[in-house]
């Protein structure tokens, strides 16, 4: 495990937030001009292909014959399940509330981690994550408001995608001996990226897509730096701490992504934001305050 600064690990978690956030609103934008199954694979499928100019030099770490197992089950929960439950379940339920399901996946993560890497769950930890989780609920609620039809099916594809996204972190994070990160995200993305952009292309129309400069731009910045370059550190963050404080901080992406909407698209500032600001914050500090060592004296 390779240990990372506390400098550094403010930085990559600040940028992961940040892109992460903006996603949300900018995907959104990005579905006007492009059928969601194609857009999910065109751009994890651009993300890759992005990387494998870092990964080709590093050729003799992917060992495919050995860790291709790796490539394809990583690609199937944290790609095509991920996403592909993402882009079908957001039509069935309002955006906040969906994304509010998604970020369970901390709280998942949180008890997986527990279970099967063997890192420690105490009473602080547990009522932070849940507190986490409530705050995005509230932040959530309040953004969508009463409106929007809530349906079963929406529910569960939401539940599924924030499982995918739980069971393929702490795959990675017992896979990271065995294969080589930069490698581990290009495959993933490719191999996923070619299956939904193969389902799109049977599915929906690419008549449909309307290239604008604009929604190029956009198509661009999320599958450089949401996709290959947030892939990448989220994994690098993951490898080099505990997975569910690192996951801990990701309650901080619909917020982030809801006062992008209040900034730049109208939307209303609420208490029920600044609630559910203070249960996120007060979640982080809880997962990831230290231990008290007790000192016996002889």
């Amino acid at each position: 495990m390779q240990t990372l600064s506390k400098r550094q690990t403010v930085l990559l978690i600040t940028f992961l937030v940040l892109v992460w956030g903006i996603n949300w609103p900018l995907s959104k934008y990005a579905l006007h001009y492009m059928p969601p199954i194609l857009f999910s694979g065109v751009r994890t499928l651009l993300g890759g292909v992005l990387l494998l100019a870092a990964a080709v030099p590093r050729y003799r770490q992917l060992q495919i014959r050995q860790t291709w197992p790796i490539y394809l089950l990583s690609a199937v929960v944290n790609v095509v399940l991920y996403y592909g439950l993402q882009t079908i379940g957001i039509q069935y339920l309002p955006a906040g509330l969906f994304s509010a399901i998604v970020f369970l996946q901390p709280v998942l993560v949180g008890l997986f981690s527990w279970l099967w890497l063997g890192e420690l769950m105490n009473g602080l930890k547990v009522i932070g994550l849940v507190l986490g989780f409530a705050g995005v609920g509230v932040i959530s609620s309040g953004a969508s408001g009463a409106s929007g039809h809530i349906s079963a099916a929406g529910i569960l594809l939401a539940l599924g995608s924030a499982l995918s996204w739980a069971l393929g972190t702490i795959y990675v994070k017992r896979s990271s001996g065995k294969v080589d990160n930069i490698w581990l995200v290009t495959m993933q993305l490719i191999i996923g990226g070619v299956f939904m952009t193969g389902l799109g292309s049977l599915t929906e129309s690419w008549s449909d897509v309307v290239w604008s400069g604009r929604f190029i731009l956009s198509l661009l910045f999320i599958s450089i730096f949401v996709i290959a370059l947030g892939w990448l550190v989220f994994y690098k963050l993951m490898d080099s701490g505990e997975a569910s404080k690192v996951a801990s901080f990701t309650f901080l992406i619909p917020l982030v992504a809801i006062l992008i909407g209040t900034m730049f698209l109208h939307e209303p500032f609420t208490y029920s934001l600044l609630a559910g600001l203070v249960l996120v914050l007060g979640s982080i500090y809880l997962v990831n305050r230290p231990r008290r060592v007790s000192v016996v004296h002889s």
